[in-house]
């Protein structure tokens, strides 16, 4: 059952609100940095509370069964897009202690680009949902020159210099509300997940110095990340020590690489687990076909493991692996796909992996939601012939690039070997039970 159902009734008023000045690009930066993390809704949400604080100029109290009116969407969709936006830290909700209930819907503008990008939580959070390559894309379109202040000299009055008769005394309640600090724009996160202090112990232990490497702003990358990867704080603890330099300070881009690692690390581990604890089950049911076993295979070895079953037990590839851990992290997918993803490229391409090819296919199941070994088969089986015709197209662009005369006997050939491809790309099980078999001894050995 939906937990938000009930949370708000139709009847329910609110007001809405809106603290700072919105920046006038602000609708680029929902557009093309906040919607590809949240979605359509929670933006279209959000530009709808805009617009009715624009147009309505007195605070007017209005009820939610207007605001679905309006919008066209139930009050559970309303709801769970509205926690959305608060966590990313474009609206803040009051909620009355009366016993009719009435919000405070307060809108937060948004990041301008060049906040965004400075902001390592929505960064990485843009980088996951499009990818490392046009992450990189959009932060160089809003990049501006810097300027360059050679052959110049700072002039700028200091504040003694102009105010030079000083302040007149304050009391107590002007000191008092001149230290409430305005709250910061941008993501709600909790500072609860990470124990510095045992942290700064475990530092001190190893003779680093605790509170250069626990600054404040590196105390802020810290819970960011720790939240973006899930990670806890022994996690962490290992990753500043591994990001620490010869200077004793934090390389902040070795540390979210770090953090980075140990999130696909915890990620694989579930997997694996979770693939073990489904073939017991299915063991224990009834003896495996050697498809069956094939697809348990495939989720439980990694990838580095097939390629060197497919060597004959040789060492593989440094540039293969980094081919391979390319397309697995930019498109998200599990150990097990990506061990679909090669075995079926491979057979496609004579034993060569192409990265264009892997990339264009993993692209395809990421956007299929494909996260299990059988659902890239199947998927892989369904849209065989498609797959075929973008391997051709590939091959005929490779063969434009070439102006060398190709003989009438290797074309023969090569259609021969692009025949037998097409026999092996269905995943024939008939060297299943041997490729098992290897396997496993290897596995008795480690």
């Amino acid at each position: 059952m939906d937990s938000s159902i009930g949370k708000i009734l139709p009847v329910d008023g609110f007001i809405i609100t809106k603290s700072g000045v919105t920046p006038k690009d602000d609708q680029v930066a929902l557009t093309h940095l906040y919607q590809p993390i949240l979605g359509q809704l929670p933006i279209s949400i959000y530009q709808f509370l805009c617009s009715e604080y624009e147009t309505n100029k007195e605070v007017q109290k209005q009820s939610h069964h207007t605001l679905m009116t309006y919008l066209s969407i139930p009050l559970d969709k309303f709801y769970n897009a509205r926690r959305m936006l608060e966590a990313i830290g474009l609206l803040k909700t009051y909620v009355s202690q009366q016993e009719n209930r009435e919000y405070i819907y307060e809108i937060c503008p948004p990041f301008s680009p060049e906040e965004f990008f400075k902001d390592t939580f929505l960064s990485l959070l843009l980088q996951h949902e499009i990818g490392k390559d046009k992450s990189t894309q959009l932060k160089m379109r809003f990049q501006r020159a810097e300027t360059s202040y050679d052959g110049f000299k700072e002039m700028t009055a200091s504040f003694e210099e102009i105010f030079h008769q000083g302040l007149p005394a304050s009391s107590e309640e002007d000191i008092a509300s001149s230290q409430k600090v305005t709250p910061a724009k941008g993501p709600i996160v909790l500072n609860n997940r990470i124990d510095f202090t045992w942290l700064e112990d475990a530092l001190k232990q190893r003779m680093y110095p605790s509170s250069k490497i626990l600054s404040g702003i590196n105390k802020k990358l810290i819970v960011q990340l720790a939240a973006l990867y899930n990670l806890s704080t022994t996690e962490i603890e290992k990753a500043l020590t591994w990001a620490i330099n010869d200077e004793n300070e934090l390389d902040v881009e070795e540390f979210k690489s770090a953090c980075h690692d140990f999130m696909k690390k915890n990620k694989s581990t579930a997997d694996t687990e979770n693939s073990r604890e489904k073939a017991a089950v299915q063991s224990a049911d009834k003896p495996l076909s050697k498809e069956e076993q094939f697809v348990q295979m495939l989720e439980r070895i990694s990838p580095k493991e097939l390629l060197e079953d497919v060597s004959n037990g040789n060492q593989a590839a440094d540039g293969d692996l980094r081919m391979i851990r390319d397309v697995m992290t930019e498109q998200g997918l599990t150990p097990g796909v990506m061990n679909v993803l090669v075995h079926y490229v491979l057979l496609k391409t004579d034993m060569k992996l192409s990265k264009p090819y892997l990339e264009k296919i993993a692209s395809h199941w990421t956007r299929k939601n494909v996260t299990t070994v059988r659902q890239a088969m199947n998927l892989a089986k369904a849209e065989h012939q498609k797959y075929q015709q973008w391997g051709r197209q590939r091959s005929s662009y490779r063969k434009q690039q070439s102006k060398e005369v190709i003989p009438e006997w290797f074309k023969k050939q090569d259609e021969k070997r692009e025949q037998e491809q097409v026999v092996g790309a269905s995943f024939d099980t008939n060297d299943i039970a041997e490729r098992i078999r290897r396997l496993s001894g290897n596995n008795k050995e480690m």
